[in-house]
């Protein structure tokens, strides 16, 4: 629950400071809060915001896949979906460098291969039950998570960095949840996770695609 809370809280600071209200699938706490909450804002850009939140989804899909790959020890769907996952991350790479510039696009594409390569080794490590491997694992990711914030916020005055970290800082504890309870068999718990990944990955895409309408007004629609 303090992970879910934490979502919450990071996700409300990076919408007021994007001016976004959001829009997606509601997460836990937001439920029982429907029939209270103003009608949501026009979205700035819909095209934009209906794009990141599928490169976005695309993203978890194919790390969920490879995972549960891993679990079955199909190492040809593991190589797949690994595939997958790095075409996803080049897809990003460029829609950020569609307003960025080409460099910006490069970084990206460095930093979301940071965040795979944390992923990957901390899927693979709870796989092989190796503790050690799996708390290096977290510590790249939590480095490469405020390499994350850095840049979008340093790319975007409308990006806070400590909203952006906070966003991706539960991005990331999600997948630990998911990647413990698909190699412990924990399908029931999973399922919950899966559910609150993919509203969040909704979160993140429409902070980023708010912040970016704010900032190219007359580039984003």
């Amino acid at each position: 629950m303090k992970t879910r809370s934490l979502l919450f809280t990071v996700a409300g600071a990076c919408f007021a400071a994007t001016g976004l209200a959001y829009a997606g699938p509601a997460m836990p706490e937001m439920a029982g809060m429907a029939q209270d909450a103003p009608a949501a804002a026009p979205v700035a850009a819909p095209k934009l915001q209906a794009a990141m939140r599928s490169l976005w989804h695309g993203h978890v899909v194919a790390t969920r896949d490879y995972a549960m790959a891993v679990h079955a020890h199909d190492e040809a769907k593991a190589k797949a979906a690994a595939d997958a996952v790095v075409a996803n991350a080049k897809q990003i790479a460029n829609a950020v460098g569609g307003f960025y510039g080409k460099p910006a696009g490069e970084q990206t594409l460095q930093l979301l291969a940071g965040h795979w390569g944390g992923v990957k080794a901390l899927t693979d490590a709870s796989a092989a039950h190796d503790t050690a491997a799996a708390q290096k694992a977290m510590a790249d990711l939590n480095t490469n998570v405020t390499a994350i914030a850095k840049f979008f916020s340093g790319a975007n005055p409308n990006l806070p960095e400590s909203a952006v970290q906070g966003l991706f800082a539960g991005h990331v504890a999600h997948h630990a949840s998911q990647i413990q309870q698909i190699m412990s068999g924990d399908s029931k718990g999973e399922q919950e996770t899966w559910t609150a990944m993919q509203a969040h990955m909704n979160t993140i895409a429409d902070a980023l695609a708010g912040g970016i309408a704010k900032q190219f007004p007359d580039k984003a629609s």
